[in-house]
């Protein structure tokens, strides 16, 4: 069977589970940390998919990578899938969370890269600019990067708003060598 249609069966029966019990959003925390503790410790993955490691020492794993305190469902849904013997699969069923429960609560990921760190209120306008756009709540995320000269670079959805000194100048450069 496809690992794709694997995890997202396990993660819309976790979803399912976590709005019935209405700690969605607790989840959906863990289960972004969960996705963040396996893109940061490359070796989680290859540690969990060892079958020399007992299932105990696994679960301790996956719970240790979902943060402290988990809910009582994360550790009942880890267990189930160790029990299950799909622990391959635990990073994408904590992806494809992350992903449905975007798409049920309407949420859309937004970064805003700037050449100098801005104001709590310019950020917060340009969240309700895209909250506004998007008709849904917006994950802002905001990153320096002093390379751009000046400007912003605003990213959201598919789209992509490029305003920075750093784009502006290129495309005189492009206009002058032709």
């Amino acid at each position: 069977m496809d690992i794709g249609v694997i995890s997202v069966r396990y993660a819309r029966a976790l979803l399912k589970s976590a709005t019935d019990a209405r700690i969605e959003d607790t989840v959906y925390t863990e289960m972004q940390q969960l996705a963040k503790s396996y893109a940061d410790v490359q070796q989680l993955r290859f540690t969990i998919d060892n079958p020399m490691l007992s299932k105990d020492k696994k679960e301790m794993l996956l719970l240790t990578a979902v943060g402290k305190n988990p809910s009582d469902l994360t550790k009942t849904f880890i267990q189930l899938v160790l029990k299950e013997d799909r622990e391959s699969v635990m990073q994408f069923i904590a992806n494809s969370y992350v992903t449905l429960y975007r798409q049920q609560k309407n949420v859309i990921r937004g970064r805003l890269i700037t050449a100098a760190a801005v104001s709590p209120a310019t950020e917060q306008k340009m969240r309700q600019m895209v909250e506004s756009k998007t008709n849904g709540t917006v994950e802002f995320e905001t990153e320096v990067n002093p390379d751009i000269i000046g400007g912003f670079i605003l990213e959201y959805d598919t789209y992509r708003m490029d305003a920075s000194v750093k784009a502006q100048l290129n495309s005189i450069l492009t206009a002058l060598k032709k």
